[in-house]
């Protein structure tokens, strides 16, 4: 697992850096509701209200491991398993925002303010129910400001994180 936080009006790499519009919005409502957004003309990225309602702040999911379903994000990722480098295959599944959220099928149109507290919702973020594990923190990865913000978390030692 991979995560970055982006903390609102004060940290110059956050959508909601330069205050509320309508594409961020989500950012300034209730925790624990998507927000996501397009980015380089071809990448959606999966984001999570994280504060509480009225300030913005959000953590994007940048990687995770691909435990179950995992022949069905190949297929929406368009990645073959069968490569000869299979664990290699397996890595290009979710490692990086664009990756993980094509594989978890994730779109503005159809998932941007979802509630993914609500368990009626087609998606929602859940205790996976295996045991914690040591959390590496270290500066944020693919931006250009606030680059020093030690604000990325990631499980020590995975190999699926996007930048190691």
């Amino acid at each position: 697992m991979e995560v970055e936080a982006y903390l609102g009006a004060d940290d110059p790499a956050a959508h909601s850096a330069s205050g509320r519009t309508l594409r961020n919005a989500v950012l300034f409502g209730p925790p624990g509701h998507s927000y996501v957004y397009f980015i380089y003309g071809n990448h959606f990225c999966f984001n999570v209200s994280c504060l509480p309602d009225g300030e913005a702040g959000g953590v994007l999911f940048r990687a995770l491991e691909p435990l179950t379903g995992i022949k069905e994000m190949a297929e929406a990722r368009g990645v073959s398993l069968n490569e000869g480098k299979a664990d290699s295959a397996l890595r290009k599944l979710t490692s990086g925002p664009g990756r993980l959220a094509e594989a978890f099928g994730i779109t503005r149109d159809r998932d941007n303010a979802k509630d993914l507290t609500d368990a009626r919702s087609d998606l929602t973020i859940v205790d996976d129910g295996f045991p914690s594990q040591p959390i590496e923190i270290t500066p944020r990865v693919g931006i250009t400001k606030a680059l020093d913000h030690p604000l990325r978390y990631i499980v020590a030692g995975n190999k699926f994180v996007s930048h190691r």
